[in-house]
């Protein structure tokens, strides 16, 4: 089996260590979200890519759910002590390596795919992992805050999330370059492909939507072959984890598993999703989403461990056999 993968950076990597276990022969290739990427110290940074790298390579640190294991802070606690730069962004040592070899590529001429794909082929990963698109876009968020000219103030997301720890009310999410971005090498084939396409648990505004926002990946998805199955990031009208609920009221959804299916909508009625699984405790929201034309059940979502999130992957690929008949 072929499966596709739309990947942001925590839930997808965990929930792609579910799939794997469960469907250890598949061919899993994913496209990764590279609206979060940005540049610190004069170096190119790609948190989502470099978290399913980790996640999926053995070396990512299970405890915080991003960074290196076993890393140290040296170069952090060094430009911390020189007070000349922003250090809210938290890069350790073993992370540092990742991005000058990325940089340096870049530099050099290569794209983000070819530096990708020679970053993971030290981890051997047990999928295909490509960057959404090789041209540099980054997600902003547009802030309420007092103290700037007209009450508002542009964030790089990054910026938002770890240095303000979203505490500021957003008013608009923009992806900056993504209307002008072309689709990564592969990425179309990978959708047009594919026997599944997987939305996993992560955040539909700036992990999913980048995604989909590169001219020709909405449009792709849409008209593929493959059944469409996504499972809800919210559980219980809040994120498992992350932001989704302070970005969501931006793009006018509501923070709740059926929200977030009707934000992307019936694939009879245009949108995207032939199925939607959402938590036991959103049970009741299972009718109002097959209503809307896209097949629901709920089990649970929690990604406690691997055994875990391997049933919620085998539940995926039944409703996506569901939607298939």
């Amino acid at each position: 089996m072929r499966i596709t993968v739309l990947a942001g950076g925590i839930g997808a990597a965990r929930f792609l260590r579910g799939l794997l276990a469960h469907s250890p022969d598949a061919e899993v290739t994913v496209i990764g979200n590279t609206g979060d990427d940005l540049t610190l110290y004069g170096l190119r940074v790609s948190p989502d890519l470099d978290t399913v790298m980790y996640t999926l390579g053995g070396g990512n640190d299970d405890a915080r759910g991003w960074g290196r294991a076993d890393e140290s802070w040296n170069a952090l606690e060094e430009i911390r002590a020189y007070d000349s730069v922003p250090s809210w962004f938290g890069l350790g040592d073993r992370d540092i390596g990742t991005h000058l070899v990325r940089t340096a590529m870049l530099a050099e001429g290569r794209t983000l795919s070819e530096a990708t794909a020679a970053l993971t082929a030290r981890w051997r990963l047990p999928v295909r992992l490509i960057p959404m698109t090789d041209d540099r876009v980054e997600t902003h968020v547009v802030v309420e805050d007092p103290d700037s000219p007209g009450g508002r103030r542009r964030l790089h997301f990054q910026e938002y999330w770890v240095r303000h720890h979203a505490s500021l009310p957003v008013l608009t999410v923009d992806v900056e370059g993504v209307g002008d971005a072309t689709p990564a090498p592969g990425v179309l084939e990978a959708i047009s492909g594919a026997d599944l396409l997987l939305l996993p648990p992560s955040n539909p505004v700036v992990s999913v939507g980048p995604i989909l926002s590169v001219p020709g990946v909405r449009d792709a998805v849409r008209s593929a072959s493959a059944p469409v199955v996504g499972l809800s990031p919210i559980v219980g009208g809040a994120p498992v984890r992350g932001m989704a609920d302070k970005l969501l009221p931006a793009i006018g959804v509501d923070t709740s598993a059926a929200g977030v299916a009707l934000h992307f909508g019936a694939r009879a009625g245009g949108g995207l999703l032939d199925g939607w699984l959402v938590d036991e405790r959103d049970a009741d929201s299972v009718g109002r989403i097959r209503e809307a034309g896209i097949a629901a059940r709920a089990v649970p979502l929690m990604m406690t461990d691997v055994a875990a999130t391997a049933a919620m992957a085998d539940v995926a690929l039944e409703l996506a056999e569901e939607a298939r008949r």
